[in-house]
C-alpha cells in the first residue's frame, strides 16, 4: 500500500513538471511587443539639429518583439497619440507646480509618417518614421510626443512598455539641450580679472543665450528675461551681441584682446570652441564692462 502511494505521489510530481515545464516554455518561445524607451516613465530621447534652412529631420520610434526566439511571422502594433504618460510624468516630478511642466511637442513641429510599427518575420525590432521641425523651441522647456501602443492585429503588448514619451531635445554647434555642459569664462569685469562657468543654451543653427557678465542664473523665466543676451554667429564667425528681452546691451568693438568672434581653436591634440567678447550691459541702472573668454572643448 505504502509502495502505491509513492508511486502515485511520483507520477503526480511528473505530471506536475511536465506542466510547468510546458508554461515555461509557452512564456519562453512568446513573442511579446515592447515600445523601446528607458526608465520608469518610458522616455525616449531624440537631440535634433537646429537647420538654418529649417529642414526636416528624420528620426524613429522603435518596438521591439521579447521571447526565445524571432518571431515567426509579421507583428504590427498601432500607435495613437496619448496624454496619460505626460499626466503621469508630470504629477510625479513636480506635483502642482505647473509652471515646471513637461509640455506636449507642437503639432507643426513633428509628423508621424504612419502610424503602424510593423516587426517582420525573423526579426527583433521594427520602427517607424517621424519627421521633426525644432526651428522656434525653447531651450527652457520639455518637450514630449506621447504615444500608446495599441493592438491591431492580436499581438501580445508588453503592459509595463506599451507607452512612450518620446523627447525632443535642440542642439547647434555651439550648444545643446542633451548635455550639462559649461563654458570655462575668464575675463575682466569692470577692469577686474573674474571666472566662473557659463551655460549656454541654442536658439537658432547659429545663436544661443547666456547670462551677461557675473550675473548669476537663475531657472526663472523673469529672471532669464531680465539678464540675458544672445550671441548670433555670423558666417565670418563674427559675433553680433544682442538683448535677449528686457536687458540693455551695447556690442563693443575694437578690442583685439576681446574681438567679437567666434572661433575653433586647436592645442595639443584638444580641440575648443572659443568666444572672445566685449560688450556692455546695463541691469538696474547699474553699467557693467565685460570682456570675457568662453571656452569649452569639443569631445566629439
Amino acid at each position: 500500500m505504502k509502495q502505491s502511494y509513492i508511486t502515485i505521489l511520483a507520477l503526480i510530481m511528473v505530471l506536475s513538471s511536465c506542466n510547468d515545464n510546458e508554461l515555461f516554455e509557452k512564456e519562453m518561445y512568446k513573442n511579446v511587443v515592447a515600445l523601446i524607451s528607458s526608465d520608469y516613465y518610458n522616455t525616449f530621447e531624440e537631440i535634433v539639429p537646429l537647420s538654418s534652412t529649417s529642414q526636416e529631420t528624420i528620426a524613429y520610434i522603435a518596438a521591439s518583439s521579447g521571447g526565445t526566439h524571432a518571431p515567426g511571422k509579421d507583428l504590427v502594433i498601432g500607435l495613437e497619440e496619448d496624454q496619460s504618460p505626460l499626466d503621469l510624468y508630470n504629477r510625479s516630478l513636480f506635483d502642482i507646480d505647473e509652471k515646471l511642466y513637461a509640455k506636449f511637442l507642437p503639432k507643426d513641429k513633428y509628423e508621424i509618417v504612419d502610424y503602424k510599427i510593423q516587426i517582420k518575420a525573423g526579426e527583433r525590432t521594427g520602427r517607424t518614421m517621424i519627421k521633426l521641425r525644432p526651428e522656434g523651441l525653447s531651450p527652457d522647456s520639455t518637450y514630449f510626443i506621447g504615444l500608446k501602443a495599441t493592438d491591431i492585429s492580436g499581438v501580445e503588448i508588453n503592459q509595463k512598455k506599451n507607452t512612450i514619451l518620446y523627447q525632443v531635445l535642440i542642439k547647434n554647434d555651439y550648444a545643446t539641450q542633451g548635455e550639462n555642459v559649461f563654458y570655462a569664462m575668464t575675463g575682466l569685469a569692470n577692469a577686474m580679472v573674474t571666472a566662473g562657468n557659463k551655460k549656454l543654451f541654442p536658439l537658432t543653427h547659429n545663436s544661443v543665450r547666456m547670462i551677461a557678465g557675473t550675473e548669476a542664473f537663475q531657472s526663472n523665466v523673469d529672471h532669464i528675461n531680465k539678464t540675458s543676451i544672445i550671441l548670433e554667429v555670423g558666417a565670418d564667425n563674427h559675433v553680433i551681441i544682442k538683448p535677449y528681452k528686457d536687458i540693455d546691451v551695447i556690442q563693443l568693438d575694437g578690442d583685439s584682446k576681446y574681438p567679437n568672434i567666434f572661433k575653433v581653436e586647436e592645442s595639443f591634440g584638444r580641440r575648443y570652441n572659443v568666444f572672445l567678447l566685449s560688450y556692455q550691459y546695463t541691469i538696474k541702472g547699474v553699467k557693467r564692462i565685460m570682456q570675457e573668454e568662453l571656452r569649452l572643448e569639443i569631445t566629439s
